[in-house]
């Protein structure tokens, strides 16, 4: 793993803690940490003996958003495509670079304090979210003249309700992590010294006791059953899946290690294969 300007990773047994790295400015995001955490989400994805990756900020915040101190450009084109001329890299790929359900790795955000803004439309591209009872979150994108971004009008309301997600992206409102919680938009809200370990127990849990091609295809699975309209398709794909897995190395395992009361020794990549590949080749 590359050393990073903006970002911190540790690495144990499996579980990569990335914890965003600006507290001077509250880890606000800007240009250089934008293009960082990319990098770092998928190259962390790419590595076979990572399981479970963490997000976490430095300090007493999350993230509080986009740089601000760039001005008014901050939300134009004209800064983030210069900025991605001098990487080397196209600007025609941002989507791809947060495209996070496409990866393979789980991704739980740990959410020690506020998340706004960008703080918190990215944390919703996580698949996990545990967050700080009091922490003071909101989409405040109406307010600065703009409209909210990575993807929040297509997740929030499948998290959390056409309803609460219209309010909270029109209005911008502050609402804490104890009623984010609430309404579904964390698993859970815990004390702020509680939110990082709580998370890296979680990751740990599955690091130790799932399979990594099983947690692959049921992830990918749930974020295509989002736009799927038809159920009957849908249990077809899953049946087609259960079928062809149960036909690999891990299954046999998982069943042996169970009646042997042992750990699982697994065998298959989580890159084994994509449900959609699957779905179009059994």
């Amino acid at each position: 793993m590359e050393q990073f300007e903006t970002l911190l990773v540790e690495i144990d047994r499996g579980v990569a803690t990335l914890t965003l790295n600006r507290p001077e400015r509250r880890n606000a995001i800007n240009l250089r940490m934008d293009h960082e955490l990319a990098v770092a989400l998928h190259a962390l994805d790419r590595d076979e003996s990572i399981r479970v990756i963490v997000v976490t900020g430095a300090g007493d915040a999350f993230c509080a958003g986009a740089d601000l101190a760039a001005g008014a450009d901050v939300f134009g084109a004209d800064a983030h495509e210069a900025h991605d001329r001098e990487l080397g890299v196209s600007s025609d790929t941002v989507g791809e670079r947060y495209a996070l359900w496409r990866l393979a790795t789980p991704i739980i955000g740990a959410i020690n304090g506020a998340a706004v803004g960008a703080g918190l439309t990215i944390a919703l591209l996580f698949d996990i979210r545990f967050v700080a009872e009091d922490a003071k979150l909101s989409f405040p994108f109406t307010r600065l003249g703009v409209i909210p971004d990575a993807n929040a009008h297509w997740i929030l309301p499948r998290i959390v309700g056409v309803s609460r997600a219209t309010e909270l992206l029109l209005s911008g409102r502050t609402f804490t992590g104890a009623e984010a919680a609430s309404m579904g938009l964390a698993s859970k809200a815990l004390p702020r010294a509680e939110v990082l370990e709580a998370a890296r127990a979680l990751a740990r849990d599955i690091a130790d006791n799932t399979a990594p091609a099983s947690v692959a295809i049921a992830k990918e699975l749930i974020y295509q059953n989002l736009a799927e309209t038809d159920r009957s398709a849908s249990m077809a794909r899953e049946t087609k899946l259960i079928w062809w897995l149960g036909s690999k190395a891990d299954a046999a395992e998982g069943v042996r290690a169970r009646m042997e009361r042992r750990a699982p020794v697994w065998r298959l990549s989580k890159h084994l294969a994509r449900a959609a590949d699957v779905d179009q080749n059994v």
